[in-house]
């Protein structure tokens, strides 16, 4: 028993260490994640063979496949063709054209980082907003600067550039200097609200699929960990069938609040109604025109990347969906009847498919180099790009994560703050997960949303375990809660790159920011409480989930968890 006590309050240095290394940003982040494989086996906590297990689990490799199809989307301009498309369908009305770019933004941060959709949606949002008014920004308007950014998501050098033709780096284009005095107060609200429509958008559009953002696997990841007798209950469709219905209501909220805040309550001048299309609308409108035709048609790579990406998501949908037996189910079974093939595997052979296709129709081109030999054209992905463009201190970061859960439940620690937590058993489940999305929420403004998750899931696993509460009930709420980032410049990327186009007061963001927030935790609270019960069967406390401190739950009726009406 002393030695599990040690075990426990070794364990609890260890993550007291990480956290303060991680809030404060002494060291890289990933740097921070590699702690575990030093300090579990000198603390006698794991063996080392153990924790590096940690740091490579099936969600990182998931991880891992999901950015390969990404990687390749953004090398051949895949990303800005579907922007471009879906702008000159919604046109250049002041509220559709916040809302045509905050769908395109959402839906690219879906499959894609946010930084990256971020990063290309501005300069065109910035191009549009020249062609109507000049772009404000003067020495009355605080001048946006490079901010420091805990979220890691992808690579620092993401922030000032953006990929274009075919893999080609082009710096982001600063916004346009002109004097600000023709311009009226009408036109610099509107402009503010463009720009933080587009990264409000990423931000709310990751956490519609399992991959769009890195706090999705890290809870896929902890539920693995910490319960691994769950049968896969948290899957690409599963979040998808959850999270996307959160998400499109969130991002029509956010739309109709900024809308307000910025365009004022005049639906009918919003949405152009009664009013003629000026010369300037058509100059803007031309400018999208112009920049879609550039693209030039369809290449055969955009084409194959098309098809592949159809036909990744098809298969993740269909491998064990739940409501009817999968392809992974009928043939690639266990004795059980699971499925052996997970999302990664899905994942990983999608991306090797990506290095065999080639990005041009083979022909007989002969290779000028060597008169007589017939010269293949270049694969869809090489390792050069992806080598470049793949944020690997993401996956230590994971990796980090998991080998914390792990070594929290091999030391007993989870244990025990799962019996101090039990008096939290008198209070309603509804009031427990709002008020932890609220903190978490809070949390998230000002540190790493995957070190924010990485640190509470753990805690929370422990909790719902001590007060016979679904784990994903508390644990759901809060890895959604991570993506609330909207008040600050450093709070996520997306932000830091808006902000540093200038044009924005830190104060403008947090006042859109602030409300957004509070937005966000309500939806995220009528989520949790209607539909995510019959998809991840919330209503009782699950087999998997007993420990030897939950004893009680197989019994008690306490351990239902009634959704609020």
């Amino acid at each position: 028993m002393e030695l599990l006590l040690y075990g426990e309050a070794y364990c609890a240095y260890a993550i007291i260490l990480m956290a303060l290394y991680w809030c404060t940003e002494a060291l890289p982040l990933a740097v921070t994640a590699l702690f575990p494989i030093i300090l579990y086996p000198m603390m006698g906590i794991m063996d080392a063979s153990e924790v590096s297990i940690e740091y490579l689990r099936d969600t990182n490799i998931l991880f891992f496949g999901g950015l390969l199809m990404a990687i390749a989307v953004e090398h051949w301009n895949l990303h800005k063709r579907i922007a471009l498309q879906v702008l000159l369908i919604v046109g250049v009305r002041p509220a559709l054209l916040m809302l045509g770019f905050m769908l395109v933004t959402a839906f690219l941060s879906m499959w894609i980082s946010n930084t990256a959709s971020s990063a290309m949606m501005v300069p065109i949002a910035h191009a549009v907003l020249e062609e109507l008014y000049s772009v404000p920004r003067g020495k009355d308007i605080e001048e946006g600067s490079e901010n420091p950014t805990f979220e890691l998501q992808e690579s620092g050098s993401q922030k000032e550039e953006t990929t274009l033709d075919n893999g080609q780096v082009h710096p982001v284009p600063p916004a346009p200097s002109e004097p600000r005095a023709k311009q009226n107060q009408e036109q610099v609200r509107f402009t503010q609200g463009l720009s933080l429509c587009v990264c409000y958008a990423a931000s709310i559009g990751g956490i519609a699929t399992l991959t769009g953002t890195a706090p999705n696997l890290v809870l896929q990841g902890q539920m693995n960990t910490l319960f691994p007798k769950n049968p896969n209950v948290v899957n690409f469709v599963s979040w998808f069938s959850f999270a996307f219905p959160t998400m499109v209501i969130l991002l029509v909220l956010a739309w109709l609040w900024l809308q307000i805040l910025f365009l004022g309550f005049n639906f009918r001048k919003n949405f152009g109604i009664g009013s003629q299309e000026g010369e300037k609308e058509r100059a803007a409108y031309r400018v999208i025109q112009l920049e879609h035709r550039l693209l030039g048609p369809m290449t055969f790579a955009e084409k194959a990347i098309t098809v592949l990406f159809l036909t990744l998501v098809i298969l993740w949908f269909t491998r064990e969906p739940g409501f009817f037996l999968g392809w992974g189910n009928l043939a690639f079974s266990n004795e059980h009847g699971e499925s052996m093939v997970s999302d990664g595997t899905v994942a990983i052979f999608i991306g090797i498919v990506l290095f065999i296709v080639p990005s041009k129709i083979p022909g007989l081109t002969q290779d000028p180099r060597e008169p007589g030999r017939l010269k293949a054209p270049p694969a869809i992905l090489d390792w050069k790009t992806v080598h470049e463009k793949l944020p690997w201190n993401v996956v230590f970061l994971l990796g980090g994560g998991y080998a914390l859960a792990k070594g929290s439940e091999q030391s007993g620690l989870s244990q025990w703050l799962g019996n101090k937590l039990t008096p939290l058993q008198n209070v309603p489940p509804p009031a427990i997960a709002f008020i932890l999305c609220l903190l978490v929420a809070t949390f998230t403004e000002c540190t790493s949303n995957v070190a924010t998750n990485t640190l509470f899931l753990p805690i929370l696993a422990s909790m719902a375990q001590a007060i016979c509460v679904h784990p994903l009930y508390v644990m759901i709420p809060c890895t959604l809660a991570t993506s609330l980032a909207f008040m600050l410049p450093v709070a996520t990327p997306p932000n830091a790159i808006v902000f540093s186009f200038g044009g924005l007061k830190v104060t403008d963001m947090a006042r859109a920011g602030f409300l957004l927030n509070i937005i966000g935790v309500l939806v995220i609270t009528l989520a949790i409480n209607s539909w995510s019960f019959p998809i991840f069967n919330l209503y009782t406390f699950p087999s998997w989930a007993h420990s030897n401190t939950t004893a009680s739950c197989r019994v008690s009726p306490e351990n239902i968890t009634t959704p609020t009406p």
